[in-house]
């Protein structure tokens, strides 16, 4: 068995495809820095990100496959999911040996995986869109909390920069603290030090935080949310479907009136 130790980054990941080709020794595992050996192996690599060999493997795989089987690529690395890191090393690999293209192979239990695994960062992604709900700081800024199952922040950053143009914005994620900061002009990633403080824990800010008027427009919100309400019609089920449970503590109309 032979092992590659890398920084566990998507640079990082590009920078084994290159090494592997080059030693022309591919991995059986790839484990991350400081992550416990297996029992048995044969030869343990540890790989250092390079941006030249990253830059070169991507801008092989840009010559070799659609913009869309690209994006595949980075869902896939932004679902998180365990070993994910050697499907796509796999599915990389595979783009590199194929004479023709295989991204619509689907018969291939490596590009099909990849595919499923797209379609539910995707929807993370849209339900983010649907689901975020700012609220207004005393300082002008618009604060959102959110807490995605995979981490689709960066994939929604651009729909928000558009969307919300003339207003100053921040965009937390909870649970891989960090966030995205827009000053009217450009958009920077952020991070914390003091995340102790409670709209960090509960994505809600407290009273003296918010704007003067944030209190006010929020009970306006409820009070419409409620009074559309149809009871003759709810459906639980439904509700629960359409809006998942798990992001009701973020959402304004389901905090008690």
């Amino acid at each position: 068995m032979t092992i590659f130790i890398y920084d566990h980054t998507f640079d990082g990941l590009l920078t084994c495809i290159f090494d592997a080709y080059n030693r022309k020794t591919f991995p059986d595992l790839l484990l991350q820095e400081g992550e416990p050996l297996p029992l048995f192996y044969d030869e343990v690599v540890s790989i250092t990100t390079s941006e030249e060999k990253h830059v070169r493997v991507w801008q092989g795989l840009q010559k070799r496959i659609s913009a869309a089987a690209l994006s595949n690529l980075t869902y896939g690395w932004l679902s998180e999911l365990p070993e994910v890191d050697m499907l796509l090393f796999r599915y990389m690999r595979k783009i590199f040996d194929s004479p023709i293209s295989i991204e619509t192979n689907f018969a291939d239990p490596n590009v099909l995986e990849l595919s499923k695994i797209w379609k539910k960062v995707d929807w993370e992604r849209l339900r983010i869109l649907q689901f975020l709900r700012f609220q207004k700081a005393a300082d002008g800024t618009f604060f959102a909390a959110i807490e995605p199952r995979h981490n689709v922040l960066p994939l929604t950053i651009h729909h928000f920069k558009d969307r919300f143009a003339d207003q100053p914005w921040i965009i937390y994620d909870i649970k891989r603290r960090y966030g995205y900061y827009y000053n009217l002009t450009t958009v920077e990633e952020v991070t914390f030090d003091n995340t102790e403080q409670s709209h960090f824990i509960t994505g809600m800010l407290s009273e003296e935080l918010m704007d003067k008027d944030e209190k006010t427009f929020q009970q306006l919100w409820k009070t419409y949310f409620h009074s559309i309400c149809i009871k003759e019609r709810l459906n639980p089920r439904k509700h629960r479907q359409d809006m998942p449970v798990r992001y009701w503590k973020y959402l304004t109309e389901k905090q008690n009136r």
